[in-house]
């Protein structure tokens, strides 16, 4: 059975894992790879991020492509106690771009009606956390059937962990940030031991000029099934 869309994570990263530095800077990638991001983007259905990413980066998660003409993708926030500030540029844009907010029963109904309000869709799914099986069922059912995730590194994690990821893209830049505190690319509990861990494989790679390596992995169908809930 099909439970969701094909989710893909994208993230650029230093050598050490780190996908923002301690002060939350995430500039990591170059033009080049930016450009490789937003060919991506063109090429699927919905983005998703976690509120995290939207409170420090204040996205537009849009499609910026020299002469593209069409829609932009949906947005999808994960959003547990509707926290996304109302000025925000995605809530600022939502009457013009398809913009979902996925929040739990924790969320108040006065902020869920503000939202909507803004032009955004609310899909109320889970109780303390967003069910994310759920919410990408619920888009799948409204003709959305690819997903890419921009971060921040508690979503990676939450979707690693539930099995719902089918590949991951990460561009590796030659920088070094440090920083216990700095967010990594999967954040989360974590898996205690290493042969419990996501097992990916390793289908194609690039080098950019700049140095940034680009890898591409599919997570193991066989760990897709493991990690999904009994």
């Amino acid at each position: 059975m099909n439970y969701s869309p094909s989710v893909k994570i994208n993230a650029a990263m230093t050598i050490d894992g780190k996908i923002a530095t301690v002060s939350g800077d995430s500039k990591i990638s170059s033009r080049e790879d930016l450009n490789r991001v937003h060919e991506i983007r063109s090429s699927v259905d919905a983005i998703m991020v976690g509120i995290s990413t939207v409170l420090v980066d204040d996205p537009m998660l849009s499609v910026r492509l020299p002469k593209r003409l069409g829609v932009d993708p949906v947005r999808i926030i994960i959003d547990s106690t509707a926290k996304i500030p109302l000025t925000s540029r995605i809530l600022r844009s939502a009457h013009n771009s398809i913009t979902i907010v996925a929040v739990t029963n924790r969320a108040p109904a006065s902020r869920i009606k503000k939202i909507q309000g803004c032009g955004a869709l609310v899909i109320v799914a889970g109780s303390r956390l967003v069910d994310l099986r759920n919410v990408l069922s619920i888009v799948q059912s409204i003709g959305i059937h690819s997903v890419l995730v921009e971060g921040g590194g508690e979503l990676n994690w939450s979707l690693l962990r539930q099995g719902l990821v089918s590949e991951l893209i990460v561009t590796i830049a030659p920088l070094v940030a440090g920083g216990r505190t700095a967010t990594t690319l999967v954040e989360g509990e974590g898996y205690r031991h290493i042969c419990k861990a996501a097992k990916m494989k390793l289908t194609n790679l690039s080098r950019q000029r700049n140095g940034e390596v680009v890898l591409y992995y599919q997570v193991r169908k066989s760990e897709r099934k493991s990690n999904l809930p009994r």
